[in-house]
């Protein structure tokens, strides 16, 4: 199985942390979504996490919430979520590329079906919130055999034996869930968020990204200094849901969020 586009980023990252934006597909549209996704890239983003609508996105807070609605409105599919991955690859072959989502899709299309088509799009790395570790072997198998990452949450209540099972089947990275709650949170506790994350490392080699709770440039930057990436959702996905309908504001609040949070994680790694 050769390196996926996921496992070059952080190899090619060195020292350097990895920043992981997070948007909605098909908020406000597929078209918005596909500009979005390069001015992330130019704004710092490594890997770029896509939001696939669903009907009851149970782990998200009201922001993501509403932009599932926004979407679903427009009746987006996975499957145009995936042909809008394939049209960025035009003209990007070297940012990765995940997917974030629940089951309910994955499985009316089916799991081979799924993997086949989200490895021709030129997708990297899948993570189904609702699909439970114990449960995971089939798709995971289908998925590595189209060298493609799975990706799974751990939260601050995993338990040591569930996080060693995780492990076992995750690649590309594990997204610990910085905070108890949906997405969108607020009380991040970066001493705490840093201790959790040290102790998943003595326990895996696979790099630890953490989401949840990261709002601005000052967290984005102080979460950093212990983790291996950082993913940032809420306040992106609000930023369309406020500015969708203004493509020039909209670019340019995104790439100046963005970009804050890619310059303080450098200045925080250099000073480190």
């Amino acid at each position: 199985m050769s390196q996926s586009r996921i496992a070059a980023r952080f190899t090619e990252a060195g020292n350097r942390k990895l920043l992981v934006p997070y948007i909605t597909a098909g908020d406000p549209d597929l078209g918005v979504t596909l500009a979005l996704m390069h001015t992330l890239v130019k704004a710092g983003a490594d890997v770029i996490e896509l939001g696939i609508p669903f009907s009851d996105p149970m782990a998200d807070g009201p922001v993501i919430q509403a932009a599932c609605e926004r979407a679903l409105k427009n009746n987006v599919t996975l499957v145009q979520v995936m042909e809008t991955v394939k049209q960025f690859r035009e003209t990007d072959d070297h940012t990765a590329v995940v997917l974030m989502g629940y089951m309910n899709p994955v499985e009316i299309l089916g799991y081979a079906k799924f993997a086949a088509l989200a490895a021709d799009a030129g997708v990297d790395g899948v993570l189904t919130v609702d699909l439970p570790p114990e449960e995971a072997g089939e798709l995971v198998a289908e998925l590595r055999s189209h060298n493609l990452d799975s990706i799974f949450l751990l939260s601050p209540t995993t338990p040591d034996s569930r996080l060693r099972e995780v492990c076992d089947k995750a690649s590309g990275y594990i997204y610990y869930v910085s905070l108890k709650g949906v997405t969108g949170a607020a009380n991040l506790d970066t001493a705490e968020v840093a201790s959790k994350v040290e102790h998943i490392k003595s326990i895996s080699q696979i790099p630890v990204a953490v989401g949840f709770g990261i709002r601005d440039a000052a967290s984005a930057a102080a979460i950093s200094e212990t983790a291996d990436a950082i993913v940032v959702g809420s306040v992106l996905v609000a930023l369309v849901g406020e500015h969708g309908q203004d493509p020039d504001t909209l670019h340019e609040k995104m790439f100046d969020t963005v970009n804050g949070m890619r310059t303080a994680m450098d200045q925080a790694g250099v000073s480190a």
